[in-house]
């Protein structure tokens, strides 16, 4: 996803809805009050859900009573880019939102009990590891070709606007085989024409990384992975970017690999190698697969893209991959050279185009879908406010189920309301 060019400032306020009795401030360090004559220090806003509880399941990882889930959780208003991504830990009843560069995280009311700020670089789509109670996100650096999975530790974002790099509370993970194919000099001209779609150069079209998820080894030898989707550029003149494209990893190995962030010097500490890299047909999409998520419940992946504008495609913005079919050794389309990889199906259901053979369905989810693994998903809501002159970026994660219905699959449960200023 592209960054909306907001920047966070260093101190911002959160307000809260509190109940009919006027806003308060959340409690925060060293955190000031919005109001007309600072445009640097601008208001977020959270409000809580209104809707009945949908009672939980518990997930086959735990036999623990978990809290209830509301029927949307409001993730506030802030000055900074817009949302990309979310993630959810039941066991604790918190939701983190990913808003380019800040990360924000609350409670199943929508309180906001902190949050991660000072990132210049690009922080996508989150997934949570309920293995070693961590969040787990997208990072790129672009202009210094650098990739990582940033990895936050939950349990320390204790309060409002800790540092990213001097609190601890996110290491990093570099990803090399991203940067080997964005970084490609496709033409053979000597030159890396950088950030830009109009170019030969990127292998694959590969713009960078966005979507992340946990899920099963796609090659069915077991274990659990986090898969890394690439971003892809929209170019209509290419051929060898109509395909998503997928690492796993390991993450058990992780932890010699991890280190602080210091965007000043990025490091390179990480796997050589991804554990495994598939591709999924699709047609071009714009800047690739945006959220990812498997499914538990059907053991289905689900690919949440822009739409693409090569003329020729259906241009879905929801692909779901097959969970019960194994990738099969094929030709990767359009690639410069013959190339072989493994390639994954499509689940045949949904939206079908004879002239590609594509399916696929029309629906939100692009800029955060978490799945509850009982057939339920959060699926994100975005859009600003004007707060004292100022624009804020907004999202909600409102629950729906999934119907597999045609153009939409997803039937929100309860009603959503748009986040608004705290008077």
């Amino acid at each position: 996803m592209r960054a909306s060019g907001a920047v966070v400032p260093a101190v911002l306020t959160a307000v809260i809805l509190a109940g009919g009795g006027g806003p308060r401030t959340a409690p925060a360090d060293g955190v000031a009050r919005a109001g007309a004559a600072s445009v640097a220090t601008a208001a977020a806003v959270a409000t809580a859900a209104t809707a009945t509880p949908v009672a939980p399941v518990t997930p086959v990882s735990t036999a623990r009573k978990l809290p209830p889930l509301p029927a949307s959780v409001d993730g506030g208003a802030w000055p900074s880019g817009h949302l990309q991504g979310m993630a959810v830990d039941r066991r604790a009843g918190h939701l983190y939102f990913s808003f380019t560069n800040l990360l924000v995280k609350t409670d199943l009311r929508g309180t906001p009990l902190g949050s991660v700020t000072g990132f210049t670089g690009h922080l996508g789509d989150l997934d949570f590891d309920e293995r070693d109670g961590r969040v787990y996100g997208s990072l790129e650096y672009k202009a210094a070709k650098a990739f990582y999975i940033a990895v936050f530790d939950g349990a320390r974002i204790t309060r409002m606007n800790m540092d990213a790099a001097d609190t601890g509370v996110v290491s990093t993970v570099h990803l090399r085989e991203v940067v080997e194919d964005y970084t490609a000099d496709m033409d053979g001209n000597g030159v890396f024409d950088g950030d830009t779609a109009a170019t030969p150069d990127h292998r694959y079209g590969c713009s960078g990384i966005d979507g992340v998820a946990f899920g099963p080894a796609l090659d069915g030898t077991g274990g659990e992975r986090l898969t890394v989707a690439y971003g892809v550029y929209a170019h209509t003149a290419r051929e060898d970017n109509d395909h998503q494209v997928l690492l796993q990893y390991d993450v058990k190995r992780w932890k010699k690999y991890e280190r602080p962030l210091t965007e000043r010097a990025p490091h390179t500490s990480g796997p050589a190698a991804p554990d495994g890299k598939y591709f999924v047909y699709t047609g071009n999409t714009t800047y690739g697969t945006q959220n990812l998520e498997y499914d538990r419940h059907t053991g289905n992946w689900l690919l949440a893209v822009y739409k693409g504008t090569k003329p020729r495609f259906p241009h879905y913005a929801l692909f779901v991959l097959d969970g019960a079919r194994r990738p099969v050794d094929g030709v990767v389309r359009g690639q410069p050279a013959p190339e072989r990889g493994p390639l994954l199906s499509l689940l045949p259901q949904g939206l079908h185009d004879a002239g590609t053979g594509l399916y696929g369905w029309e629906s939100a989810g692009q800029y955060g879908l978490v799945s509850l693994d009982d057939g339920r998903y959060y699926v994100a809501e975005t859009g600003t406010v004007r707060v004292d002159g100022v624009t804020l970026q907004t999202g909600r994660a409102v629950l729906h189920r999934w119907t597999g219905r045609t153009p939409n699959p997803f039937s929100a449960v309860g009603a959503s309301r748009t986040s608004r200023p705290g008077r």
